[in-house]
């Protein structure tokens, strides 16, 4: 696997490729990774015939800066679970690189409306940051396409959007979440669950999956999301929301069946998890 620490060495051996004829799939991760993003190193090497990953912890879509000083780096270990699986070539740049003239006076990407809820609403300034720094890895890589998780799901949708509105040409290619055996969404942030925290986290999908079976039953959503609310509530958690939306476009579901998911944020501690479960 080839490490590649300035952007001159990652242009050389991407443009090695593409005069090769070689298709190069993306994985931009923040490092701590876990078999979710394996995984999607592993579906972009079915797909293509190089793969990149980047490891970068962007300060610019943190809004917390406790989470953003707590999150995880374990780059020797990342490392070796890349060349594990394959990996091409590993792309590391730092703030400098990034952030040349610092994270105030840098040109920013605000993909509207899609944002503006959910997530956005409970994290400002966010996304701007995610689609800000995408956008110049994209750039960077130049892939025909780049993988990500349905964890994650509005920033999935972010991206979509944003690559078909500015017409950036890479395919967007999404990979189902990955869980833990107890059903936990794998995250990077989950090592930092105390020993009680981790046992009582994948209460979250139970709760999920329940709300999506009383959907099918064609219950009232405010009624179902209600009671959603109050069982986390009950068992512990600290809510953001809970949520039944259309899985295109985020907007607020009704009882109609088809496309629609249900996606919520919680804090077990000082740590925030997310999930979303597809109904329909």
């Amino acid at each position: 696997m080839k490490i590649s620490n300035t952007i001159e060495s990652l242009k050389s051996v991407i443009q090695q490729w593409h005069s090769e004829g070689l298709r190069v799939g993306f994985v931009p991760t923040m490092g701590h990774l876990h078999s979710g993003h394996l995984e999607l190193v592993n579906q972009a090497k079915l797909a293509c015939d190089k793969v990149v990953v980047s490891i970068y912890v962007n300060p610019l879509q943190f809004n917390e800066i406790n989470d953003f000083d707590a999150y995880p780096k374990t780059l020797a270990d990342d490392q070796n679970q890349l060349i594990s699986v394959n990996a091409d070539l590993l792309f590391l740049p730092d703030n400098e690189m990034m952030y040349p003239d610092g994270q105030q006076s840098i040109t920013r990407v605000c993909v509207p409306e899609i944002t503006q809820e959910l997530e956005g609403e409970s994290r400002p300034g966010h996304f701007d940051g995610v689609s800000t720094v995408v956008n110049k890895l994209f750039n960077l890589v130049q892939p025909q396409q780049a993988f990500f998780g349905e964890k994650d799901y509005q920033q999935l949708l972010l991206v979509r959007k944003m690559v078909e509105d500015l017409n950036i040409p890479v395919e967007i290619k999404s990979v189902s979440t990955y869980r833990e055996t107890d059903g936990l969404a794998m995250s990077s942030r989950n090592s930092r669950l105390s020993v009680s925290e981790r046992q009582l986290a994948p209460q979250l999908l139970r709760v999920l999956k329940k709300l999506s079976e009383r959907v099918l039953n064609d219950e009232s959503l405010s009624e179902v999301e209600l009671d959603a609310e109050n069982e986390l509530l009950a068992a512990g958690f600290e809510l953001e929301y809970v949520s039944v939306r259309h899985s295109n476009t985020l907007d607020i579901a009704d009882k109609k069946p088809g496309n629609r998911r249900v996606l919520a944020a919680v804090r077990l501690g000082e740590v925030r998890l997310i999930d979303n479960l597809k109904i329909d």
